[in-house]
């Protein structure tokens, strides 16, 4: 059900008290006055806390500063009169005996009456004592199909004609945004050169990723890495590449559901990270991170906000790519204690919207320490697929060497011997092949020469592995995986082996 069917529902039904969360007040004021006049020309009346009423020329600048008497306001009209009442920025009074008060006085007599209060707020901020009385309604931000209207309606005010295909790719481009910054982005568009160009779609992307970060909770990031940057990996690398196509309408045709998300678990330094920048490059999708700490907020209530905020952002911008580092941190031994449930809720918000979300958010979690997550975690549905990146076989190091030198000397990449590199590195994750190269480039810098195989070689021989440092972490951490409860990213490795022997029927 849309927003428009469903607050003309709540007006029908005669709903007291209403609480919509949004920071496009302008718009969701627009579709009230819609729902308004649909429901029987219901009269329209707009409060704020500087200006009063608005909209009745008998009351114009009533209740001007007076919260309280706003409330006192709705009961002057006659009971048989329908009416709307918009209450901007309301939230703020709420903690008030008083007004608290007056509100849940007030939801037991609209019950009988053609009157609605909506509050308009930026965020869902509701005192206990009015949970019963307040419906919340969600307001998302623009569709693809009201952007689409917004856009060509003010491109057809400018005079400017775009091509079908670029004006679908600024639509897509706009999504996540709010139509008020639509229209700014496209009017310094118009503002720079007379007119809307295709090539002013950057400023829309920029423009989002000025959004994005105003929120605190995402990061727009770049992702410039690709598939061929994974040294090894071939299990994970085959199951991405099967599903590169399945976010087209082709795939929508053919009756696939849209992709759900992995979890990579595994050491550190294994390349989960770049595997998630690498999929939203080779998919061509924009790529959100996620600090999942960042949802976590100290006022009653803004945590559970935060994490509604991060969805709706999300999904706005779908398809997209949601990467959360090390969500295992964020969601360990979730119970509640200390932090008055906060934690279980936000959690609860988060696996919920995981299994029930239908929008193409594909998420990709990483975690180190699989044990410490929630079983609700790790349950069917929530993900498409859990993998397990080990530490590299001796092949797979002999890849990532190839691939680290080529980016850095591919014009003399043969004077290196790669065969040896990967023998000499047992135990050794991609993010320690690249750390003991660049140590062995200062090394090489310092003595004003290029560095060689030796150089690399002498920094191996002084760094220690974290395989090492933290062996019976990561010796059980290999034993979960080996006994098949993730599949294996890797095609060729000793975890590979051991499970075969596991799942091969002993001989009689």
């Amino acid at each position: 059900m849309g927003f428009i069917d469903e607050l003309t529902l709540l007006l029908r039904a005669r709903y007291p008290i209403i609480y919509l969360a949004t920071q496009e007040e302008e718009r969701a004021e627009q579709a009230i006055a819609h729902c308004a006049r649909q429901e029987g020309n219901r009269s329209l009346y707009v409060w704020d806390f500087v200006d009063g009423y608005q909209g009745n020329p008998n009351d114009a600048g009533a209740a001007r500063r007076n919260p309280l008497q706003a409330l006192e306001q709705v009961e002057k009209l006659p009971a048989t009169v329908a009416a709307v009442f918009v209450l901007r920025d309301f939230h703020r009074f709420l903690d008030d005996v008083a007004i608290a008060r007056q509100l849940r006085n007030l939801a037991r007599r609209l019950k009988s009456q053609p009157k609605n209060l909506v509050i308009l707020a930026p965020q869902v901020t509701i005192p206990d004592d009015l949970s019963e009385v307040v419906t919340v309604v969600s307001f998302d931000l623009p569709d693809a199909e009201t952007i689409r209207t917004e856009v060509t309606r003010l491109l057809d005010a400018c005079g400017t004609r775009l091509r079908d295909r670029d004006t679908e790719a600024l639509v897509r481009s706009c999504q996540g945004l709010s139509i008020e910054r639509i229209r700014r982005v496209l009017a310094r568009g118009i503002a720079a050169h007379g007119k809307f160009r295709p090539e002013d779609i950057d400023l829309v992307l920029e423009e989002k990723r000025q959004t994005i970060r105003q929120t605190q909770i995402l990061d727009f990031y770049p992702a410039t890495e690709s598939i061929a940057d994974i040294g090894g990996l071939d299990n994970l690398k085959d199951w991405l590449l099967r599903r590169g196509q399945a976010f087209s309408d082709k795939a929508r045709q053919y009756g696939l559901p849209h992709p759900r998300g992995l979890l990579l678990v595994g050491i550190q330094g294994t390349g989960k990270s770049l595997t998630a920048k690498a999929i939203a490059h080779h998919w061509h999708l924009p790529l959100l991170r996620l600090d999942v700490g960042r949802l976590f907020a100290g006022l009653v209530g803004e945590s559970e906000s935060r994490t509604r905020q991060m969805i709706q952002i999300s999904e706005a911008l779908a398809p997209c790519i949601l990467w959360i580092d090390e969500i295992d941190k964020a969601f360990a031994a979730v119970d509640g204690r200390g932090d008055g449930g906060t934690s279980n809720r936000v959690f609860g918000t988060f696996v919920t919207w995981l299994a029930e979300k239908t929008s193409p958010v594909f998420v990709v979690a990483t975690a180190n320490n699989i044990q410490t997550l929630p079983p609700e975690m790790l349950r069917r549905g929530r993900f498409d697929e859990i993998f397990f990146v080990g530490l590299p076989s001796q092949e797979e190091r002999c890849a990532i060497f190839n691939v680290h030198l080529s980016r850095l000397r591919a014009h003399n990449l043969q004077s290196y011997d790669l065969p040896r590199l990967a023998y000499e590195t047992p135990d050794f994750s991609g993010a320690e092949i690249e750390q003991a190269i660049i140590e062995a480039m200062h090394l090489g810098f310092s003595q004003n020469r290029d560095f060689t195989t030796e150089d690399i070689l002498e920094a191996v021989s002084q760094m220690i592995p974290l395989a090492r440092t933290a062996q019976e972490q990561i010796e059980a951490l290999k034993d979960w995986a080996a006994a098949g409860r993730a599949r294996l990213a890797s095609r060729n490795s000793d975890l590979s082996t051991q499970l075969q022997n596991r799942l091969r029927p002993e001989s009689s």
